[in-house]
């Protein structure tokens, strides 16, 4: 099975900063927008988003119908989002979903645009799930949780604290909510509007395993997190080599900081068991941004 997102340029917009292993089996990737005249181009963000943001809100049924018609295919993701992106969090979704599928490689099932369209009591659950198969031959069902607050602290704090509930279906009050089992049951009964006869069943032995298959099968976590980086007017005056090696050096520090919080959290919330592929990007006037990002893009 393909992935959906097809070919793209949305990892153009970024320069990889650093990649970390913690635990041995999770991941932690660093990127920085491409800076151009000591700005992070948004611009050119947007652009490589155009492409992708049908695919993230488009099912693989739908697009393959209107192949022929991208006016109205464009039209019809569009008119997706409109509603949509008055929620905060619909741009880190987006990006989460760009960068498992362009950097993991790990396929989109369903999009949680797709999913809240379905069941208003999605709200309360994953921001997508993916596959992913692994070198071994098994296979990892991959949940999304994004995050894109100013303080990146608040933001790794908050998505390890909503995977937490999800995965043990209660809230921190300790009732009860929608989680992983709701979310594989909403999953499986929305298959077919994106998946072919043999790919649906294919997936319906990821998320429900049989003891038939040849391989295994271990939920996983995808997580984007957004946070805001400041620059001051004396720095955005310094030479553009100087300002790209400051602005690296500063994410570097900012990680190398938090890089042990992640391991502890993992540990402290009993999540040892799962991998996590973790992606972290700084943005400037990061409520300003996030929004209008995706405003230009839906213009």
């Amino acid at each position: 099975m393909n992935l959906s997102i097809g070919k793209n340029n949305f990892l153009d917009s970024f320069k990889k900063i650093q990649e970390k292993e913690i635990n041995n089996k999770n991941k932690l990737n660093i990127f920085m927008i491409n800076i151009n005249a000591n700005e992070f181009d948004y611009k050119l963000l947007e652009e490589n988003l155009r492409d992708p943001i049908i695919s993230y809100a488009i099912s693989r049924k739908v697009k393959e119908k209107y192949k022929e018609q991208p006016g109205t295919l464009v039209h019809k993701a569009k008119e997706k989002f409109f509603d949509y992106s008055q929620n905060d969090g619909e741009l880190g979704e987006l990006l989460l979903y760009c960068f498992l599928e362009s950097h993991l490689n790990a396929a989109k099932i369903l999009s949680k645009l797709e999913l809240k369209t379905t069941n208003k009591k999605y709200v309360n659950g994953s921001d997508g799930v993916h596959y992913l198969k692994l070198n071994n031959g098994n296979y990892q069902l991959i949940f999304g949780e994004s995050k894109m607050y100013k303080n990146l602290y608040d933001a790794i704090g908050d998505a390890f604290e909503s995977i937490k509930e999800f995965k043990n279906e209660v809230n921190s009050k300790g009732k009860e909510k929608s989680g992983i089992t709701f979310e594989k049951g909403l999953i499986s009964d929305n298959l077919n509007k994106e998946f072919s006869s043999e790919d649906e069943e294919f997936l319906m032995d990821i998320i429900y395993p049989k003891g038939k298959n040849d391989f295994d099968v271990d939920d996983a976590f995808g997580i984007f997190i957004g946070y805001q980086i400041d620059i001051t007017n004396v720095e955005k005056k310094l030479l553009p080599e100087d300002f790209r090696n400051l602005i690296k050096s500063r994410i570097i520090n900012e990680i190398d900081n938090i890089s042990q919080s992640i391991e502890t959290r993992i540990k402290n919330k009993q999540l040892e068991g799962h991998s996590f592929y973790i992606y972290i990007v700084p943005f400037t006037e990061i409520e300003n941004n996030r929004k209008k990002i995706l405003g230009d893009i839906l213009k």
